[in-house]
């Protein structure tokens, strides 16, 4: 797998269990209001589908997502005598393989999978705008901006999902807004004998990890992609190069090994988790898929909003999961009935919600998730994100970021001149 496509979807294949954990962004940016309708097209309203020759329709699905699906698709088949087939496939290779297949005819009609898979699949000509007309004002803002691409709707988001700042409130007992405190309260713990370890975040050991430290650069002001008129990403714009992002780089180098040892290099997501879970921190930066065990192990703990290193709000990215049209399904008409008026139902988006545990990106379905209160935090800190961007372009930004994030933190070389290069490089890639 690409390096941005591990990166990418840190978040999007975690197994969740029901329950807090779920809460997950996607609640977030539930302040948009609006009922989403509790069953499919009515009977009047249905197109005569049968008349339309489609026998099957054919969706690749993960093994995570497809028992959810059993429900809808069993539903779909009893009101139009279609059958739904769910073709179980390997995720780190579905996408490549549905971009090569879907020109040969030899694709399936639907495919599940996150937002940031966009923008590849319209480069190909692989995938069909979705017409949601009234619904997607049933959907939280966020998801629908994901899964919108110059100017088109691309899909039907079922979850959001983003980060967050857990707490153990057995050590620290209050929360706190920017990064300077936080680190405080993380010395504080340590000098006092209540924790090894200030303040943790994990680091894979080749790539960095980008995707859980742009909290901390976005609210330097640092961004990858400035945006057009229609609100989506640019990649004419790189912005990541600018003098913010040489600022944050800086900071990293304060924060990492040869300085504050904030950031360790050293602790990957895992040892970051066996840490937390130990009590040896008061904080760890991660997303709701940590939360079950967190609860397990019987910490008391406290889902923080992402603190700020700088003067701007600290914006995590968002990752929203849908179902994609093929633009060569054989069975356009039945498949956008299926899509439409089926999956973007309550029912359907309830049964994602709990077989996986992924927080709705239906607003009817995720006012029910964010009872919880877990549930309800990480949606109010995802109401602040920014959905990763989706756009080709992106590809060439992941590596060259993490690596030159990681060669940082691990004190090597000049941050500015590492940060400069590495914009450099992006920007060769992308041909800006």
């Amino acid at each position: 797998m690409k390096v941005h496509n591990t990166l990418a979807t840190r978040t999007t294949r975690r197994v969740f269990t029901t329950g807090a954990i779920s809460a997950v962004a996607a609640l977030a940016l539930s302040a948009c209001g609006g009922n989403a309708s509790t069953s499919p097209t009515s009977e009047a309203a249905k197109p005569d589908l049968k008349a339309s020759g489609a026998g099957v329709i054919t969706m690749w699905v993960d093994a995570e997502r497809s028992p959810a699906l059993k429900d809808i698709t069993e539903k779909f088949k009893s009101d139009t005598g279609i059958e739904v087939k769910l073709v179980v496939k390997d995720f780190a290779a579905v996408r490549d393989d549905f971009i090569t297949q879907v020109p040969t005819g030899q694709g399936p009609d639907l495919i599940v999978g996150p937002h940031d898979w966009i923008g590849k699949f319209v480069q190909n000509g692989v995938i069909a705008p979705v017409e949601l007309g009234d619904k997607a004002g049933q959907f939280q803002d966020s998801s629908i901006k994901a899964m919108t691409y110059n100017g088109a709707v691309y899909g039907v988001p079922y979850a959001i999902e983003n980060i967050a700042l857990l707490r153990n409130t057995s050590i620290v007992d209050s929360k706190a807004a920017t990064l300077d405190e936080v680190v405080a309260n993380g010395k504080k713990a340590v000098a006092d004998g209540k924790a090894t370890f200030p303040f943790l975040v994990g680091m894979d050991p080749k790539q960095g990890d980008p995707y859980h430290l742009y909290p901390l650069q976005s609210s330097m002001g640092s961004q990858v992609f400035g945006k057009n008129a229609d609100g989506g990403y640019d990649a004419k714009q790189l912005l990541i190069g600018d003098a913010a992002g040489v600022e944050f780089a800086k900071k990293l180098a304060a924060w990492g090994d040869a300085g504050e040892k904030i950031i360790n290099s050293n602790i990957t997501g895992d040892i970051a988790k066996e840490k937390f879970l130990a009590g040896e921190s008061p904080y760890f930066l991660t997303g709701p898929w940590n939360v079950p065990d967190v609860q397990k192990k019987g910490l008391k703990f406290a889902v923080d909003e992402l603190p700020t290193a700088g003067g701007e709000p600290a914006q995590p990215f968002i990752g929203v999961n849908g179902f994609f049209i093929s633009a060569k399904s054989a069975n356009a008409l039945a498949t956008n009935e299926f899509v439409t008026n089926y999956l973007t139902s309550e029912s359907a988006q309830d049964s994602m919600y709990a077989a996986g545990g992924r927080p709705p990106a239906l607003k009817a379905s995720f006012e029910k998730a964010a009872s919880d209160p877990v549930v309800e935090a990480f949606g109010k800190i995802g109401a602040t994100g920014v959905p990763m961007p989706a756009i080709p372009e992106m590809s060439a930004v992941w590596a060259d970021w993490g690596a030159t994030e990681l060669a940082i933190i691990k004190g090597q070389g000049d941050p500015a001149e590492a940060w400069t290069k590495m914009a450099a490089s992006i920007k060769a890639k992308i041909g800006g």
